[in-house]
């Protein structure tokens, strides 16, 4: 199994990026995969995610009306498109699989067994 994020940069406050999850090696459609951050001194917190298996689609409180995660099931990659990002949103960014069930777990990183090395995203004021 391999997951590789993309796209992060610097962008000024109000800016967009999008990021891209490449996998490999597991049946995309089986797999939820769940987009976490994580800011300098901070716990690593969700951000989204979709599940393939049962097309739940999750997203933290503090991004809603701002991101926007879809997957390309030809190109077994996920993207999430950030709008009107804040300074807060700064982190570094991971995406990770897993097969599991229960959509209760998709918010929760010990629910992913599988995780990209991360992307940083940098939002400056």
């Amino acid at each position: 199994v391999r997951l590789v994020e993309s796209g992060g940069g610097v962008v000024q406050a109000g800016g967009s990026l999008r990021l891209s999850c490449a996998t490999s090696g597991f049946t995309f459609g089986d797999y939820t995969i769940g987009w976490f951050r994580q800011a300098p001194g901070k716990e690593r917190e969700a951000v989204s995610c979709l599940s393939n298996r049962d097309g739940i689609r999750y997203y933290a409180d503090s991004v809603k009306g701002r991101f926007t995660t879809s997957s390309d099931n030809a190109k077994n990659t996920v993207y999430v498109q950030m709008n009107s990002l804040k300074s807060e949103d700064t982190a570094v960014y991971y995406c990770a699989a897993d097969s599991g069930m229960g959509f209760w777990n998709y918010g929760s990183s010990t629910f992913y067994a599988y995780w990209g090395q991360g992307t940083q995203v940098t939002v400056s004021s």
